[in-house]
């Protein structure tokens, strides 16, 4: 089997949403049940990129036939959930960072060496829980050397081998070498628990109202919460390959993932609330091996 790394970039805040919750939160964001992390489903990806496409026969060969034929056969390209990698958050000095933890980094690391992809970064730091990594390039550290996310400060520390990510990262990420230098002037490695605690804290809350037409009040039970991962957010996944026979000729990978480059070189809308604006996202492909 061959795969792709799939970056996805939010350019506007990302509502990939569970339905209506049960908390203070009418309508939250998915995520892992055990971790807690947001995610992205597969599924929505994959919709999203199979509206995209409009040759119906390169439609059928990667993403299957349409509903009353799904029997047929399934589609050559299959979509994993989509992770969060870094999560934006505001910055006292510098606007904001990207911010992501040691177990984040050991699985995405781990992902990537299941599908044979080469050159990652060998060595993944681990911060203390009062410590924040930053690269030697760092434009988020007050004069005295604070890392300060909201209202907690932490303790910047220069690290080599998240230097050695944020460049990797940076060249995965971005064609463009002003983003580039952005991305790793503002890396940060916080621990695992402080990761946590920021997840909680540090998405988008935001009041939805409906107006009544007639007399421009709000509309009876027309009050409601909504939660979106912020713009800037990064999320990764993996587009795996299979190779299917349709019309009694083989689909070659090359073939597909040629077409699924193409697909995803313009800016894409993901999750719900499109009509307002939420869900723009540029998404990037990343070579892997069989």
């Amino acid at each position: 089997m061959q795969a792709k790394l799939v970056l996805l970039h939010a350019l506007s805040p990302l509502h990939a949403g569970t339905g209506q919750g049960i908390g203070v939160i009418d309508l939250p964001i998915a995520r892992e049940k055990v971790t807690g992390i947001p995610y992205l489903p597969g599924s929505s990806c994959k919709g999203v990129l199979r509206t995209a496409c409009v040759d119906k026969a390169m439609r059928k060969k990667l993403f299957g036939p349409e509903t009353d034929n799904a029997a047929d056969h399934a589609g050559s390209l299959q979509f994993s959930d989509l992770s969060l990698l870094c999560l934006p958050l505001r910055s006292f000095v510098g606007t904001f960072a990207w911010v992501t933890s040691p177990f984040v980094l050991k699985r995405f690391a781990r992902d990537l060496r299941d599908i044979g992809l080469k050159g990652l970064p060998e060595k993944i730091p681990a911060p203390k829980e009062e410590q924040a990594f930053v690269t030697s390039k760092t434009k988020i550290c007050t004069n005295n050397n604070k890392v300060i996310f909201e209202d907690l400060d932490l303790d910047a520390v220069a690290s080599n081998e998240l230097q050695s990510w944020a460049v990797w990262l940076s060249q995965q990420l971005f064609a463009d070498p002003t983003w580039q230098e952005l991305f790793v002037e503002r890396l940060c490695l916080i621990s695992d628990d402080m990761l946590s605690y920021f997840l909680e804290t540090g998405t988008e809350i935001n009041a939805r109202i409906k107006i009544k037409e007639e007399t421009k009040s709000v509309e009876k039970g027309g009050l409601w919460y909504e939660e979106n991962l912020p713009a800037e957010s990064i999320l990764y996944g993996l587009a795996l390959f299979q190779s299917i026979k349709v019309g009694g000729e083989w689909v070659e990978a090359k073939e597909a993932f040629g077409e699924l480059q193409k697909l995803s070189s313009g800016t894409l809308q993901f999750g719900g609330k499109a009509t307002v604006g939420r869900g723009l996202c540029s998404m990037r492909l990343v070579g892997g091996a069989s």
